[in-house]
């Protein structure tokens, strides 16, 4: 089994995630491309010690991005939309900003 931190590769702080998390109290975290949402469940459930409703996934294709002549792709990348319980207090990974 990987480890959390393998699992979950950092939280996605974006408008959108901001506002889902105020709104649906749902986390956002960009994970491994790999990782099952019952991975992502348990590596949530442990890191941030909360209870999780429900987890959803969704895969994006890396675009191609062009340097004068020379081309290549971005890489595929995974992000995952984590729901909590309700009545569970958000954790505050965004105290920095």
């Amino acid at each position: 089994m990987p480890t959390l931190y393998n699992v979950i590769r950092r939280p996605l702080i974006t408008e959108k995630g901001m506002g889902v998390k105020e709104v649906e109290s749902t986390l956002v975290f960009d994970v491994a491309p790999d990782a099952t949402k019952t991975e992502v469940r348990q590596a949530v459930e442990t890191l941030f010690k909360v209870k999780v409703r429900s987890v959803r996934t969704a895969n994006f294709l890396g675009k191609e991005r062009r340097r004068g002549k020379f081309s290549g792709f971005r890489p595929d990348w995974k992000k995952a939309y984590v729901r909590l319980q309700p009545g569970e207090k958000m954790p505050d990974y965004v105290n920095a900003l």
